[in-house]
């Protein structure tokens, strides 16, 4: 295919003004990174370069999640100053939707995965925290208690508890990531559950659930496990958003 120059393209079908004239929705991905890009590099325009960034990342998803240097080091052409751009334009949005399902009560183990699937199912190492919640579900804070290795969190009941004692929250759920992606329980994860629970019930603390996030398949979008749901993994078609955190 010839090389065309992004200034050869009729003015209403360059990324910035199709933006001004359509709206943001009627852009493709690649034209919106595109803006962020501004410019190309010799033989090849900043369209085909957005296109290329994202094929080279394997989704816009993926691209999302990688760090400023990463960005940097898959595509020909994108120094540190354009990868960081496009980092920060990322975690913005990610804070923005955030914000957003902050503002939603927290009901059932799908709120929990929804709300933190986006932040924690990349990480490499396991991580724990707690979303403390108040009499109406909604979401005091997150707090994260521990980031252990790859296949090991090291928590103790102890520091989960203490957030929702010091923030006289309603209740706490339990949540950490796996991330090899694959949500099933582990034996140290069933000991963590027990002894929690233990302790919560000594201090009077609402212990409402322990959430295992998992990653998404081409089969199950939301890949979790709950402990508060007695039949496995996932909520039967007829509890699904029933609020079960109360």
């Amino acid at each position: 295919m010839a090389y065309r120059k992004l200034q050869d393209l009729p003015f209403q079908s360059l990324p910035r003004e199709k933006l001004l004239r359509q709206g943001r929705h009627s852009l493709s991905n690649a034209e919106l990174l595109a803006i962020f890009l501004r410019m190309g590099i010799k033989g090849k325009n900043v369209l085909d370069m957005s296109s290329d960034l994202i094929q080279s990342a394997g989704s816009l998803d993926a691209l999302a999640h990688m760090e400023a240097a990463e960005i940097a080091d898959i595509c020909k052409g994108i120094g540190m100053a354009k990868a960081a751009t496009l980092s920060a334009a990322f975690e913005l949005g990610a804070r923005a939707l955030r914000e957003t399902l902050a503002r939603q009560p927290i009901q059932t183990p799908e709120d929990v995965y929804d709300y933190l699937v986006t932040a924690m199912r990349w990480k490499d190492k396991e991580t724990v925290l707690v979303l403390l919640l108040d009499t109406k579900s909604r979401l005091i804070k997150p707090v994260e208690i521990s980031s252990g290795t790859l296949n090991e969190s090291i928590a103790h009941p102890r520091d989960i508890l203490r957030p929702a004692v010091i923030h006289n929250a309603y209740g706490f759920v339990l949540a950490h990531n796996h991330p090899s992606g694959n949500p099933a329980p582990s034996r140290p994860d069933d000991l963590l559950t027990e002894r929690v629970r233990e302790c919560a019930k000594l201090l009077g603390v609402r212990f409402l659930d322990h959430v295992i996030i998992g990653k998404p398949t081409e089969t199950v979008r939301r890949n979790y496990y709950s402990y508060n749901h007695p039949n496995g993994d996932r909520l039967r078609e007829a509890d699904k958003g029933l609020p079960l955190y109360h």
